[in-house]
């Protein structure tokens, strides 16, 4: 039975409801602040739950973060009387209007950032977007020196700043730092105001690098950019055997910090080859990113995973984690790279950091790996004859003082009976 050109018209007018207009489609701004997956959330539901404070509108109604919205009245207050002595001429009044006029007149971008499709009254959101972004603002102005000591150290509160779930766009929070902190910081710009609080949640030993632009998604997006690499990096899945780090060890491999700057978390392969015909006894260094693990690391992974999951930005933290996962099988693996000085170790047990590393990529989509090449290395070293016999060697022989001065006692004995060996034939001879 043919169907009406009727009923094609409806089908056509249901569909354009569904995913918009062209003209809306083409002029959309793509979501970058979302809900986490029920995958990722039911193996860890408290990475996604903010536990003090909630910032932006998809934790506003949780009871357990109610009592803080006093508190957060507190900080915003002092925020914009702080402003307010380095603006003449304006009333409190004069410089809220003018904040609250940027902020209003962006809604519908602000709205477009939310991949979460509730809908949401404007007064209700700017409001709290001046709210949230005040608050964030003066919390890293009060709470935080660029020494990376703070008075809040054990407050979950930077923690609950780089939730995926719990966030507001990077340009909201330009704005109102354009309103406030940036009339008494005049060179300052916000990527740069807000490094402390970067540095503290950071993932990574060493120094975080930042550029001054204010084109990111948001404080967790602007986390992520600080472990992309300068240029691009091609993708290579590994298709040799994976070895953990204590078998790489046992085949001669060296772990040390990686001192490349441009890529905080690069790994990279340094086989030393030596001259002459002592080729065999080349060893390989492993270079890596030294990773901090503490209470707080499997809640960093898991939001900047979920982040690069729904997002366009590249798997770079995802990739990080799946090389992690694969040199650490068990507790053996980190007391090695803890030795190694390629992880710090925070939490309560070698093991209980074990277990954290294991399960960070279940039920994550391995899209790309940017360490095939390196992984390729190590796995060639490994199958290698020789490397695994002069291991061998040097640990049966060479693994104490002790072994050490009984192998060369028995050389010494033995170069003495061949010594006296050859006199005995010699005077047998005569």
């Amino acid at each position: 039975m043919d169907m009406e050109s009727g009923d094609v018209n409806i089908i056509v007018q249901s569909l354009l409801d569904c995913v918009g207009e062209e003209s809306n489609i083409t002029n959309a701004i793509s979501p970058s602040i979302y809900m986490a997956p029920s995958t990722l959330r039911n193996l860890s539901p408290t990475s996604f739950q903010p536990r003090v404070v909630s910032i932006g509108p998809l934790h506003r109604a949780d009871e357990n973060l109610q009592l803080f919205e006093g508190r957060k009245a507190v900080y915003v207050q002092s925020l914009w009387r702080r402003s307010k002595l380095y603006q003449e001429g304006q009333t409190f009044t004069q410089m809220l209007t003018t904040c609250v006029q940027k902020v209003a007149g962006s809604i519908e971008k602000i709205k477009a950032c939310y991949a979460d499709k509730r809908s949401y009254n404007d007064i209700e959101l700017a409001t709290m977007m001046v709210m949230d972004a005040s608050f964030i603002l003066q919390f890293i102005c009060s709470g935080l020196d660029d020494s990376g000591s703070n008075k809040l150290r054990d407050s979950y509160v930077p923690y609950d700043l780089v939730l995926l779930e719990n966030q507001i766009p990077f340009f909201v929070l330009n704005d109102v730092f354009e309103c406030t902190i940036s009339k008494f910081e005049k060179d300052q710009s916000l990527t740069e105001f807000i490094r402390p609080l970067l540095k503290y949640t950071n993932l990574i030993e060493g120094k975080l690098k930042l550029g001054s632009h204010t084109n990111y998604d948001h404080i967790l997006g602007c986390l992520h950019r600080c472990y992309k690499p300068k240029s691009d990096i091609r993708s290579h899945f590994p298709r040799s055997t994976i070895h953990s780090a204590v078998e790489l060890d046992r085949a001669g491999v060296k772990f040390k910090p990686n001192e490349v700057v441009g890529w905080p978390l690069a790994m990279e392969v340094n086989i030393y080859r030596c001259s002459c015909i002592f080729w065999f006894l080349s060893k390989p260094t492993f270079r890596m990113p030294t990773l901090r693990i503490n209470h707080f690391t499997e809640l960093v992974f898991r939001n900047l995973i979920a982040y690069e999951q729904l997002s366009m930005v590249q798997p770079y933290v995802t990739s990080y984690a799946r090389a992690m996962d694969m040199l650490i099988d068990t507790h053996e693996d980190i007391v090695k790279l803890v030795t190694s000085k390629v992880i710090v170790n925070h939490l309560g047990s070698n093991e209980e950091a074990a277990n954290m590393i294991n399960k960070i990529c279940k039920e994550v989509v391995w899209e790309k790996f940017f360490y095939g090449k390196e992984w390729k290395k190590l796995d060639n070293h490994f199958n290698g004859y020789w490397p695994r016999k002069i291991v061998k060697l040097s640990r049966t022989y060479f693994s104490s003082p002790w072994n050490i001065i009984a192998l060369f006692a028995g050389i010494v004995l033995f170069a003495l009976a061949v010594v006296q060996t050859i006199f005995t034939v010699k005077s047998t001879g005569n």
